[in-house]
């Protein structure tokens, strides 16, 4: 690990300082930390952002949901609420990482959490996420669990996250705070594709903080849930997943929103699978 200086905010006027400084934020700490001790990851300032406020799940609306930033994954999942209006969500975070991870890791820094590729997190490896223009070892080496969808020459790295899938189906919105104010930026256009610049994963101008992930509200009754398919059943990255949420009135689908993991760059919205489900009854062959 390299040397980094430390500091905690009190506020986010503090926290916002320090961010537009250079200074990277930290939570739970549960993968910056990791990649701090393999030395992928060397930033000279750590902001810890823990004190701060954003700790509330929230019905916003007509049933729609706030949860913020650094509310934990354990939290998020056990909430009534949550539980309640999404189960997609609950089910996403609970097929997470371990119950020791969850306990610590936050909503906010699970978005923002980086690839799980071997070769991104071997020093000694190609890897243009790591050191732009290296290039890409997982290109022509081994790359079973890498992504199929939304890849580039330069990256083909699946984000890790589960409980962005669940985000990404039902069209969130990342709710930011930075030195020119606040802004919302939506969750499909928050994570972004490699492209040529696959070091750059987010959304996020310089300074800017992730305060909460806002679900909108729908028509009621929702039915929902999380499907993982992976090597194991204990703490382990999905090779496929999917979230799934449908609005039945009268037996029929009225509205859908599905998207997939564990097989693109990003969580991958399917919007031509979310328009053959409308108007249509479920059945095992639907």
């Amino acid at each position: 690990m390299h040397p980094f200086v430390y500091t905690k905010a009190s506020d986010t006027r503090q926290a916002l300082a320090a961010g537009r400084d250079g200074g990277r934020y930290l939570a739970g700490g549960t993968t910056l930390v990791d990649l701090m001790r393999e030395t992928v990851e060397r930033p000279r300032t750590l902001v810890d952002i823990s004190a701060l406020p954003l700790r509330e799940v929230t019905v916003t609306g007509r049933g729609g949901l706030r949860v913020g930033a650094l509310v934990r994954m354990a939290e998020a999942a056990a909430h009534p609420k949550v539980r309640a209006l999404h189960p997609v969500m609950s089910q996403a975070l609970e097929l997470s990482a371990s119950a020791q991870l969850r306990n610590m890791a936050t909503i906010g820094g699970n978005i923002m959490q980086r690839t799980r590729c071997a070769y991104f997190r071997d020093v000694t490896a190609d890897c243009n996420k790591r050191d732009p223009g290296s290039g890409c070892a997982a290109l022509h080496g081994h790359h079973r669990a890498h992504a199929i969808l939304g890849t580039s020459d330069s990256c083909v790295a699946t984000h890790p996250s589960d409980v962005a899938v669940a985000f990404a189906a039902l069209e969130a919105t990342v709710h930011l705070l930075g030195p020119t104010g606040e802004r919302a930026v939506p969750f499909t256009d928050f994570l972004l594709r490699p492209g040529s610049t696959p070091h750059r994963e987010q959304a996020l101008r310089q300074g800017e903080l992730i305060t909460s992930v806002e679900i909108p509200a729908y028509p009621r009754p929702l039915r929902s849930g999380y499907l993982k398919v992976r090597d194991r059943q204990s703490y382990e990255f999905a090779l496929t997943s999917a979230a799934v949420a449908l609005h039945i009135r009268g037996g029929v689908i009225r509205e859908a929103k599905v998207a997939a993991g564990g097989v693109g760059t990003v969580p991958w919205k399917l919007p031509a699978v979310e328009r053959h489900l409308i108007g249509q009854r479920p059945s095992p062959a639907l």
